[in-house]
């Protein structure tokens, strides 16, 4: 300012809402190539990608609780920050910019480290990493910086969750409105005044992250209530993770505590 896991995605949707917290040429693996930008119909990925999108055609849905647009399957191979991540599809990997939102900065080398984007980046990563993704297109292919534009979508059998919108009810994104791609900018501001009203996040009213506005579930290790830090495997580190001076529970499986006073990463 993102691997397989059907496991993961067997959570259900109301599982991933836990939160504890440019492109380069060429169609080769580690790269974005805005010429050759993918779509439902270029690309060889699960038979599931169009059906996905017209399930239930037949049924009147409300806007907004599924995708409505042209659809692509994407597996997330790397979380960037809050409203970026790296996806792969058909053995290409491409970055991913999310439409309509935008969380505080992380990784701009010319910018400091904004309030509230280490936990952004977190809650974004708890939503898909690893994940199997459906990817939305809008209007545009790609941004000014080669980046895929897209609406990410979580879909576990049953449900579906738009990453954008969660990320803004959340209280971890504003919405961003960029024309012409604003099929669910309404849908965005509305999540933007609930999450205000509800002063999560970005809304709280303290000066510091609010430890409520990430509500623990699916996802988050009980051993660190206060934040919301996947269990093992794989073992993290201090290093790995935003979060430091938090509240420690046993077992402490990522061994944050080292001399047991209940408090992790406190240096």
């Amino acid at each position: 300012m993102t691997e397989s896991r059907p496991s993961r995605t067997a959570l259900g949707i109301s599982g991933l809402l836990a939160v504890f917290v440019i492109g380069c040429a060429g169609p080769n693996p580690g790269s974005s190539n805005p010429s050759q930008a993918p779509s439902s119909a270029s690309v060889s990925g699960p038979a599931t990608a169009t059906a996905l999108a017209s399930e239930s055609a037949s049924t009147t849905v409300a806007f907004g609780s599924q995708p409505i647009g042209e659809t692509t399957i994407g597996l997330v191979v790397d979380v960037v920050d809050g409203d970026t991540i790296k996806v792969e599809i058909g053995g290409v990997v491409y970055r991913l910019r999310y439409i309509g939102i935008d969380t505080p900065e992380t990784v701009d080398p010319s910018r400091p480290v904004e309030w509230m984007g280490p936990e952004a980046s977190a809650a974004n990563k708890a939503l898909v990493a690893g994940l199997e993704v459906v990817l939305e297109k809008d209007v545009s292919e790609v941004d000014r910086y080669g980046r895929l534009l897209r609406y990410v979508w979580l879909h576990d059998g049953a449900s579906w969750l738009m990453v954008n919108y969660e990320l803004v009810r959340l209280g971890f994104a504003h919405s961003s409105t960029y024309p012409p791609d604003v099929r669910y900018q309404a849908l965005f501001l509305a999540a933007e005044q609930e999450a205000r009203d509800a002063e999560r996040g970005l809304w709280a009213p303290t000066a510091g992250p609010s430890p409520t506005s990430a509500p623990q579930a699916g996802g988050c290790d009980p051993s660190y209530p206060t934040v919301c830090i996947p269990p093992p495997p794989p073992d993290l580190d201090c290093a790995d993770i935003p979060y430091r001076r938090f509240e420690v529970l046993p077992p402490d499986p990522h061994r944050f505590d080292g001399d047991g006073d209940g408090i992790g990463c406190e240096s």
